[in-house]
């Protein structure tokens, strides 16, 4: 009797050990069985704000689940950051960060509330931003080698706008600064728009800012595009040269947004997402409305895309030391 006890003992846990590997199992197929919510640590309205919203709807569509875009500004996006990183790690509160989340403000901040590779998982990188250097018409440079010489021949006299300091605009032409070897002063606006204005208007030599915000300007004959910063040229403005092709080989400068999850999140809905995200990306209509807005997106596993962020950490902590660019 104790045999026949101890065998049925062990059948019984068998079958629980069975039916519990079929549940964790049948839970990964389904996910996600409930809402998701999208933390985007920036304001409405901006670049990243609306590829995460696009990507949102198709990601609802897809699923059969509701996806909830939670627009938590702040703090060059520490904020929103900082609440994922601090979330529950089932694959139900996720993030749209950016090169100046994840890239950037590890070296831009003494005291950063989050780890941007420890407190994360690198699920996808979703899109590709292309920044486009733009001058005032009127100046006589119309390429990148003219205005490299012009600005070597007048040290000081040209000046760039950025959105402020350690922003996108100004780590970017801090790096085309110090690959040409040039002095060009830096002249900070409180925001993206305003320090366009003013390049518009003359005010300011140049500026290196999102193709989706110059782009009418551009078509207008309102400034003058002289050079993309992503390595290939973009189908946007196929006749516009990168800047590495246009006379400064090995400048890149991406403005990325990309897909986190907190650390812990499970290998398996990590896969599912970059899986589902690739999916959605790679349809005509996804691909036409990243290329309105000056993106486009770039095929990548997690592992791909986790090995990118820390290369891009490693080289903006170099431009933001030689730029004495600092936020305490």
């Amino acid at each position: 009797m104790k045999t026949v006890g101890v065998r049925g003992t062990r059948i019984a846990s068998c079958l629980f050990a069975l039916l519990t590997i079929c549940g964790v199992a049948h839970t990964q197929e389904a996910y996600p069985t409930k809402p998701v919510r999208i933390i985007v640590p920036f304001p409405a309205g901006g670049a990243v704000d609306i590829i995460g919203r696009e990507l949102g709807q198709r990601l609802s569509t897809a699923w059969q689940q509701q996806v909830l875009i939670d627009n938590r500004g702040g703090a060059n996006g520490a904020i929103g950051s900082e609440a994922v990183a601090k979330a529950k790690p089932d694959g139900y509160v996720l993030l749209m960060g950016s090169a100046g989340t994840h890239a950037i403000n590890p070296g831009l901040h003494s005291k950063l509330a989050y780890d941007a590779i420890e407190d994360f998982v690198a699920v996808a990188l979703v899109a590709d931003l292309t920044n486009v250097l733009v001058v005032y018409p009127p100046l006589e440079a119309n390429s990148v080698s003219a205005l490299i010489a012009l600005a070597k021949a007048k040290p000081g006299a040209l000046t760039y706008a950025s959105s402020g300091n350690g922003s996108s605009q100004h780590l970017s032409t801090e790096l085309f600064k110090s690959m040409t070897g040039t002095d060009i002063t830096h002249v900070q606006y409180k925001g993206a728009g305003p320090a366009l204005t003013d390049v518009i208007g003359g005010q300011v030599s140049m500026t290196i800012t999102a193709m989706s915000a110059t782009l009418s300007a551009i078509q207008a004959g309102r400034l003058r595009a002289l050079g993309v910063t992503t390595a290939r040229r973009s189908p946007t403005l196929p006749q516009v040269p990168t800047i590495a092709e246009a006379g400064v080989p090995g400048y890149e400068s991406n403005n990325w947004v990309g897909m986190f999850a907190p650390a812990g999140t499970s290998a398996d809905i990590v896969s599912r997402l970059n899986a589902d995200i690739a999916r959605l990306q790679t349809t005509a209509e996804m691909q036409a409305r990243l290329q309105s807005l000056g993106a486009e997106f770039v095929p990548n596993t997690p592992a791909q895309f986790a090995a990118f962020q820390r290369a891009e950490i490693a080289k903006w902590g170099k431009v933001i030391k030689e730029s004495g660019a600092r936020i305490d």
